[in-house]
């Protein structure tokens, strides 16, 4: 059975590479598709009862997707190979967007958080472009140093310390989530690159540990985890969010209560339209909503390792690393969004890729899935490819 079933990954492996990935980008068209019924769904309310103002929201939020369209197209036109050479630019460029938040009076303080930099009429949050920056340049590290990632120093501690400094300037900020985010999506490309297992449990232990300290050293993140153990305890503050995120799913049941008639979304459920979207789609479409929701996210990650894994039998080690740490982050960050809003995970301020309202989180995702089309059209190019 065992020998049936790799025969056929083989056979698939060894298959023509297709003109167009038409599961990835069915995948998206979903996405973008119902990113925009939903946002608009939790945002009716803001408008005070004012028709003109309630599309405000929509509105921004489809030049948003219209503008990651674009995105897309123009980042699966470029090469591999330039992202390749200026990986440590994008990322040291993203740093010093991240440190600039840090100089008084030029960053955006919202909730407690210095996380945007205002340019004209947009806010850019730059430590969105920064995970993309920093899957990037992993990618690029560990096809670099492919044959000396058994060293200790060579396959963990130098890309240790240059994760560590993005880190900082995230913490800074403060971007807890953010951190969480990119930290785990980097510990998957090294287990995926293939450095030694003790090393990589080294990392984990370590990481577990660092997370651990950085709870407990802060007030407000200790508060975050006692309210999410038991959010019950103190409903009307500390554990307010959640506890009308899962009054959302409470009364969404099987079916939902209807697209639109969502009550949680009505100034009771924070963030409604964005970290906590997930909940109200809960409540309107019901445990069918969310279940299409985790398909769309697990389609997305099946065609981010297949993409990976042809790429690494056609010899395109880059582009094969690059394609599993785009699907790492994309999945990482979903995961946790889910988590938050089901009570499994305290609350990080994490968007749900693709779907939550939000222009800096939706086009550093577009770049990403481009970087993705982008790695499927350079396989084209190979002999052997082409149907």
């Amino acid at each position: 059975m065992m020998s049936g079933v790799s025969q056929a990954t083989r056979a698939n492996d060894a298959a023509p590479v297709p003109r167009v990935d038409a599961w990835l980008v069915g995948v998206l068209i979903a996405m973008l598709s119902f990113s925009l019924v939903m946002v608009y769904s939790a945002t009716i309310a803001s408008g005070n009862q004012s028709l003109a103002t309630s599309f405000q929201h929509l509105t921004r939020h489809a030049i948003h997707v219209a503008v990651g369209i674009a995105l897309i197209m123009l980042v699966s036109f470029t090469r591999i190979s330039w992202w390749e050479r200026f990986s440590k630019l994008l990322l040291i460029l993203c740093m010093l967007a991240l440190a600039v938040l840090l100089i008084p009076g030029i960053g955006i303080e919202v909730n407690g958080s210095v996380r945007w930099l205002k340019l004209s009429s947009m806010r850019i949050q730059p430590s969105e472009f920064a995970k993309v920056a920093m899957v990037i340049y992993a990618a690029g590290y560990l096809t670099r140093k492919r044959e000396a990632l058994g060293e200790f120093s060579q396959g963990v501690l130098v890309i240790g310390i240059v994760l560590a400094v993005l880190a900082l300037l995230l913490l800074l900020e403060p971007d807890f989530g953010g951190f969480v985010v990119i930290t785990l999506t980097v510990g998957m490309m090294l287990f995926l690159g293939g450095i030694r297992f003790w090393h990589f449990l080294l990392c984990v232990l370590l990481g577990v540990a660092a997370m651990v300290v950085l709870t407990v050293i802060s007030p407000y993140r200790t508060e975050r985890v006692m309210s999410f153990m038991n959010p019950w305890s103190d409903p009307f503050d500390s554990g307010f969010q959640l506890v009308q995120a899962l009054i959302a799913f409470g009364r969404g049941e099987w079916f939902g209560v209807g697209l639109g008639a969502s009550i949680q979304k009505l100034y009771y459920l924070p963030h409604a339209d964005t970290d906590f979207l997930l909940a109200v789609i809960a409540e309107e479409l019901g445990l069918i909503g969310v279940l299409f929701v985790i398909m769309l996210f697990a389609v997305l990650l099946w065609r981010a390792f297949a993409i990976a894994r042809r790429a690494e039998r056609f010899g395109e080690i880059y582009a094969a690393r690059l394609a599993q740490g785009i699907g790492s982050l994309l999945a990482i960050q979903a995961t946790i969004n889910m988590g938050v809003n089901t009570g499994v995970l305290p609350t990080k301020g994490l968007t749900l890729p693709f779907l939550s309202y939000g222009g800096s989180s939706l086009l550093a995702s577009c770049v990403a899935v481009g970087l993705l089309l982008a790695v499927h059209r350079a396989l084209q190019r190979k002999p052997g490819a082409r149907r």
